[in-house]
């Protein structure tokens, strides 16, 4: 009985304590509710889109950087501006004052030629012998229908004139006369015709002799006797001679724009060639092109130069000494930034928008090192040091900054 106290209050000590409910919440309205909700779908799709184009900007990044390290980086340089020389000094090439080949104009058999190449002929001089007897036959069966049309033309005659003397006399009528004058004229135009095909055919035939158009030098000879000869310069003729005239001599120059307004037609100019060293060939400006090509930006100048020993050859390589008078500076660039490709000389130039344009340029003297570029390139050009052969044109390259390239502007 004393102790019961006891155990009723560890009892009240070990029982849990009671949790009170909270008071009741009154619903929300409903249109709030609908505000709750739209706002909590409008902040996810903001969330998904910003995440959308957070993951785009990020790929667009990574696509442009990638594509910036798979362009190819070169190192550029700019072209130099030198002091002017004393004279201008252009490479020239060497060409024949006529030259033209030798075709027949008839069809038949190589008889025998007469000159063989290097031989000096004059004009009118005969080539060549060929054997037409096609054309003879033609020639003999026309001269005959000739004489056969001569003889219907006196028998016309002589009927229009018995007709016209019956007719003072009534003996015909006038229709019958009529016709007897217009046979007549008929037989007059047949034998014209004859005429005709008989001169064509012999002047065919005077085409078996070949002769020179020119005098000059035979620089080839392509038919030996035997040969089958067609007429024409087609797919089916032959090529028979092929001549020049090489006193003088034409000496072709591209003189770049800087230089133009000093050459003049009657102006001198003088050709070197390297076989002959210390050895000048005086000549005389003939005439200009009157227009600077937009491609290489040159002049096309013409050099007449006396050849009477006949010691310079047409196709050979010379140089061109003028003296202009202007200080116009030379544009060098090194030799490692030019392109060898198959249309020629070409240089690799990088735009503002860093695209490679592969340009043509004319290549003046070859100073070891650098080269003198007579056309093609300006100063403030960036031109691609050491090229690689696949570049192309229009292809994006990153560009090192300048210090790289091995020389600066």
């Amino acid at each position: 009985m004393g102790s019961q106290p006891h155990h009723n209050v560890l009892e009240a000590e070990h029982q849990a304590p009671e949790i009170t409910a909270p008071p009741p919440l009154p619903p929300a309205p409903p249109r709030k509710a609908l505000f709750l909700i739209g706002l909590v779908i409008l902040l996810l799709v903001a969330g998904g889109v910003i995440t959308m184009l957070v993951r785009m900007r990020d790929s667009r990044v990574l696509a442009d950087e990638t594509e910036r390290n798979s362009r190819p980086t070169v190192a550029v340089i700019h072209p130099v501006a030198e002091n002017p020389d004393e004279e201008l000094v252009l490479p020239g090439s060497l060409q024949a004052y006529e030259q033209s080949p030798i075709y027949a104009r008839t069809n038949g058999y190589l008889l025998r030629w007469y000159k063989d190449i290097g031989s000096r002929v004059n004009k009118g001089e005969l080539l060549a012998d060929i054997d037409t007897p096609e054309v003879d036959q033609e020639l003999m069966q026309a001269r005959a229908t000739r004489q056969q049309i001569a003889a219907q033309l006196d028998l016309a005659k002589i009927n229009a004139d018995r007709y016209v003397g019956l007719r003072k006399t009534d003996s015909v009528s006038q229709q019958e006369a009529d016709q007897q004058a217009s046979g007549y004229q008929q037989a007059v135009a047949n034998l014209a015709a004859a005429d005709a095909n008989v001169r064509r055919l012999e002047q065919l035939e005077s085409f078996k002799h070949v002769y020179a158009p020119f005098s000059g030098v035979l620089t080839k000879r392509n038919v030996d006797p035997g040969a089958l000869i067609n007429a024409g310069a087609g797919s089916t003729g032959s090529e028979l001679f092929d001549m020049a005239r090489v006193d003088p001599l034409r000496v072709f120059v591209s003189v770049p724009q800087n230089y133009s307004p000093a050459i003049k037609v009657g102006m001198d100019a003088w050709v070197t060639l390297p076989e002959l060293p210390g050895q000048r060939f005086k000549g005389t400006i003939a005439r200009t092109a009157e227009a600077i090509d937009p491609t290489t930006r040159t002049l096309l100048t013409e050099v007449d130069v006396p050849n009477p020993e006949e010691r310079l050859l047409p196709g050979s390589y010379g140089e061109v000494h003028f003296k202009t008078g202007i200080d116009a500076k030379k544009i060098t660039i090194p030799v490692n930034a030019m392109l060898f490709r198959q249309e020629g000389p070409r240089v690799a130039v990088v735009g503002p928008d860093g695209k490679v344009t592969l340009r043509p340029i004319t290549i003046g003297r070859d100073y070891g090192t650098t080269l003198e570029i007579l056309g093609g390139v300006n100063l403030g050009d960036r031109i691609i040091i050491n090229p690689a052969d696949s570049l192309e044109n229009g292809q994006q390259v990153n560009v090192a900054p300048e210090n790289q390239g091995g020389q600066t502007s």
